[in-house]
């Protein structure tokens, strides 16, 4: 059974933020948006990549997503593509961020936006930035087993 056919449809990922930081956690969450939003979301108008989310006075935000703006709606009526979205947690979970991220030094970062039945849902990645020794560490593994795979291929 494809993940399609669950009602679950990937619209943006972002590949960089695995890259670049060292996964601990991962959270899903729904996000406050305008109607507008929703249509280009939909459309996959979305860029993950320059995102990142903060907790302020004990509320989640979403801040520097971009959402490109509707074509087919006014400027009127449209939204600001980088505005600040609020992130929608259990209080619980976003006391649990509260300390991790205050005491530990984490970064929230988004790492796919995806439609889950009529719902627009975001994965937030709870991650420490790697250092340029890691960064390489992970690409010599990566080079590694696409070689290993070739050879396995001719035999």
């Amino acid at each position: 059974m494809s993940k399609e056919s669950k009602g679950y449809k990937v619209v943006s990922d972002n590949r960089q933020a695995r890259y670049l930081y060292e996964l601990l956690d991962t959270y899903e969450a729904g996000i406050e948006l305008k109607g507008t939003e929703v249509k280009s979301i939909r459309e996959g108008k979305v860029n993950l990549r320059d995102g990142y989310a903060l907790i302020r006075d004990g509320e989640a935000w979403l801040l520097n997503v971009h959402i490109s703006p509707h074509h087919t709606t006014s400027q009127y009526f449209n939204h600001d593509p980088r505005r600040t979205r609020k992130l929608l947690l259990h209080r619980e979970e976003i006391r649990k961020l509260i300390g991790k991220v205050e005491q530990k030094g984490l970064t929230l970062v988004p790492l796919k936006m995806y439609l889950k039945d009529s719902w627009v849902k975001i994965s937030i990645g709870l991650g420490k930035g790697k250092k340029l020794h890691d960064k390489r560490e992970d690409i010599k593994q990566r080079d590694d087993k696409r070689q290993m795979e070739r050879a396995m291929k001719n035999y």
